[in-house]
């Protein structure tokens, strides 16, 4: 085994000196051992070009998301009611001269979801937010103060570099960060993505060994043994140089999974791992799929994975992604854009998401009403507070 080990590497053996007239080299064993993974790096860039851009569960998933969540209404109330009038709900009901209030939301959903960070600008006309814009994750940075917490963002696109900062006595900024939890960092968030990136490894390398499988039809992956004829039994430097470089440049990779090998002159091939076929890739990537819509939480029923029994209809999942996914994300996003826009329209500001317009859930909020009519024994006040509406001293819950 130590030798064939060595003959397989190419490494110099310490047997007796051959005959007069042969060859030091060794029998060609060309072992196709399994290497260290190679995962894609966890840099903004390489995660939406390997992910949103070349996967289509993730795709799916940001897209399912970003638009569900913007077709939800921020609300902007004053009093019990939200009022379209007030400026701050004009503001986000305009969006931007290039992009309508609907484009932008979706953009600020989507960069969250990929880069687990999500910024939005006010363009400010005379102190007074004016315009949103979302800026790209990958260009903006966080400042930090002595303390450690963010004091301020650079925004950094085509060699134009521009920072905003937080002014301590207003609380006023330009910038509205929002991220999504990372337990190792203060000043940015952990995106989805990133967490299930080696699933969306296996998913694209599995869809490149198809691929490549059906270019090829077959794959050579064992050994090559040279049987010799009288008087030959090793290979020629030169013949073994040349298979070497056949070997490395022709039949090494997922490009090149499937193609035949033409073998001469006593080569002989022996299989010694497991076929695609024995190894399930098509199950695999499907599981693989299955972590990745775990990790955005998006049921896999929605995305069409075949195999996943854990709800009884497609109504159920539907209900279940905007329970758990949806309504959180924008009543965190309300919540944070009211905490931003106070200091510019007033500290009797407040942003809700206007769940009721929401056709997904309009089923379920009619079972509600009914309860809540039948319940005799309780105050007006309860009922508006159990349905989530606001007091009328404007606070909301």
């Amino acid at each position: 085994m130590k030798n064939l080990f060595r003959g397989a590497f190419g490494l110099a053996s310490k047997a007796a000196p051959l005959p007069e007239g042969k060859s030091a080299r060794p029998p060609l064993v060309a072992l196709s051992l399994g290497s260290r993974a190679s995962w894609t790096p966890r840099d903004y860039g390489a995660l939406v070009r390997e992910g949103y851009q070349k996967n289509a569960i993730v795709y799916r998933c940001v897209r399912l998301i970003s638009e569900a969540a913007a077709s939800v209404p921020l609300c902007v109330r004053r009093g019990n009611s939200c009022e379209a009038g007030d400026p701050a709900a004009q503001l986000l009901s305009r969006g931007n001269p290039m992009n309508s209030a609907a484009e932008v939301m979706e953009s600020f959903y989507g960069y969250l979801q990929v880069g687990g960070n999500a910024y939005m600008e006010a363009a400010l006309v005379e102190g007074v937010p004016s315009a949103l814009y979302a800026l790209r994750p990958d260009r903006v940075s966080v400042v930090t103060g002595r303390d450690g917490w963010p004091s301020g963002y650079d925004y950094e696109a085509g060699g134009y570099k521009r920072r905003f900062r937080r002014d301590a006595a207003s609380g006023r900024s330009a910038v509205h960060h929002m991220r999504l939890f990372h337990p190792a960092s203060d000043a940015y968030g952990f995106s989805p993505l990133e967490a299930a990136a080696q699933a969306v490894d296996v998913h694209n390398e599995g869809g490149r060994w198809a691929k490549a499988l059906l270019d090829n039809s077959a794959r050579p992956s064992g050994a090559l043994i040279y049987k010799g004829g009288e008087g030959a039994e090793r290979l020629s430097d030169d013949a073994f140089d040349r298979l070497k470089s056949e070997l490395e440049g022709q039949h090494s990779g997922a490009r090149h999974a499937g193609r035949p090998m033409v073998l001469e002159g006593g080569l002989d091939w022996k299989a010694m791992s497991l076929t695609p076929s024995d190894m399930d890739f098509i199950e695999a990537r499907r599981e693989a799929a299955r972590e990745i819509a775990l990790a955005f939480g998006v049921p896999p029923m929605l995305l069409g994975i075949p195999g996943d029994n854990t709800y009884a209809n497609y109504k159920e999942a539907n209900q279940a992604f905007w329970r758990q996914t949806i309504i959180p994300l924008t009543r965190k996003t309300a919540r944070g854009m009211e905490d931003w826009l106070q200091p510019f329209f007033g500290e009797d500001l407040r942003i809700t998401a206007d769940l009721d317009s929401v056709p997904a859930l309009s089923e379920e909020r009619g079972r509600l009403w009914k309860r809540l009519g039948a319940a005799s024994f309780l105050t007006d006040e309860e009922r508006r507070d159990m349905a989530g509406l606001a007091q009328q001293n404007g606070d909301s819950t």
